[in-house]
């Protein structure tokens, strides 16, 4: 069984966990030890792992990624008013094969999805997006990802698969589950202009950096609609990730890649959120262990709306266009919004009825303005699931 694979917890880190008060996350996590095994899954809703594998680093790492010390940071941070019950399941060390480490880091995902577990990976690299989203073969018919990454990690159709290329196997694996993939933070200067068209292509959606720098709410309906999130560290400046050779001087701040990792935590159907290419610095890991508890703070707020016009909670909006009738509703709960696509493929719905499509007030004011949402219009021109 794939989790007989799982390391414990070190020691060291319960040592640390022993001085620490009761309110602390660390007193409150249930925790896979030598001693004791591995908790209890029954009625937990979240489990924290690590992936040791880096082999297939773009750059190659001169050492480990120290992920018992973003786990003390952590461990150290206090519970919020939050129903989740969360274990840490401990880590998945190096296979004999990179391939070996996927299989298990697959099986392991896939198993606790079944248990309607969401995992929180800690990851070398991002590579390991790939198996992460294999596993959701069984679980879910057709898989929208989100990446928070200032790269859309294409690559060159020859390249070994690495942290800087995964997304060329992805799109292309069989079967191919993958039914939309969205970018938020690329950074023009790295992505080549061959990678920006291919997103425009295939209908993919694409915020760069400055975009969501300007209006960070912009990201929240985007993460409404995404079943696994993946977020490169990269995408944060180097300042606040420790000044790191590898890091650039622009990218989200601290502040901003925390809201993210809330907007993930809020949608109600984010059930993977991995956080990859971190370094070995102080800020690094203080970051991380922020962005994990933010994602835990927003899956605590979680809300399940389905918009309908006979709900007396929303408000159904119609926009006459030049060329289409839109149809908005707003939620009276939440204030979020949303905009019906027609499906013009008929087996992405079972009923071929206008799918929803998570947009922003602003949407809707554009269309008024006769301005059709691009997002809307990249979902027609492929349909919706």
């Amino acid at each position: 069984m794939a989790f007989d694979f799982l390391v414990p917890v070190k020691d060291k880190v319960l040592a640390f966990t022993e001085f620490l008060p009761p309110q602390s996350l660390g007193k409150n996590i249930y925790k896979h030890t030598k001693k004791e095994g591995l908790p209890v899954f029954a009625n937990a809703s979240v489990a924290i792992f690590g992936v040791l594998e880096s082999r297939n680093a773009f750059v190659k790492r001169i050492e480990r990624l120290d992920i018992d010390s973003i786990r003390m940071q952590l461990y150290r941070l206090m519970m919020g008013n939050w129903n989740s019950t969360i274990i840490d399941i401990g880590d998945i060390e190096e296979g004999n094969t990179v391939e070996d480490t996927y299989f298990v880091v697959k099986e392991i995902v896939a198993g606790l999805l079944e248990e309607k577990i969401i995992p929180i990976i800690i990851g070398e690299t991002q590579d390991i997006t790939f198996p992460t989203y294999r596993a959701f073969d069984d679980i879910v018919d057709m898989v929208n990802l989100v990446s928070i990454d200032s790269r859309f990690d294409f690559g060159e159709d020859d390249e070994l698969i690495s942290s800087h290329s995964y997304m060329s196997r992805l799109i292309t694996d069989k079967p191919n589950n993958l039914f939309n993939f969205s970018n938020i933070g690329y950074q023009s200067y790295f992505n080549a202009q061959e990678e920006i068209d291919l997103m425009e292509r295939l209908f993919f959606d694409a915020y760069r950096l400055g975009e969501m720098a300007n209006d960070i709410t912009l990201a929240e309906p985007v993460l409404r609609s995404a079943h696994l999130v993946s977020l490169d560290a990269r995408a944060i400046r180097a300042s606040e990730m420790g000044l790191s050779e590898h890091f650039s001087p622009n990218g989200f701040t601290g502040r901003e890649i925390c809201t993210i990792a809330r907007y993930a935590g809020i949608s109600d159907k984010v059930m993977l959120f991995g956080i990859y290419e971190m370094e070995n610095s102080s800020l690094s890991f203080q970051l991380t262990a922020q962005m994990i508890w933010y994602f835990i703070e927003g899956i605590s707020y979680r809300i399940t709306e389905k918009p309908d016009s006979k709900n007396e909670d929303f408000t159904k909006f119609t926009v006459p266009t030049d060329t289409e009738e839109l149809t908005f509703f707003k939620s009276h709960v939440t204030e979020r919004w949303w905009v019906e696509v027609p499906s013009i493929l008929p087996e992405h719905t079972k009923t071929n009825s206008a799918a929803l499509l998570p947009c922003t007030e602003q949407d809707y004011l554009d269309a008024c303005n006769q301005i059709i949402p691009e997002r809307w219009l990249k979902a027609y021109k492929k349909g919706l699931n």
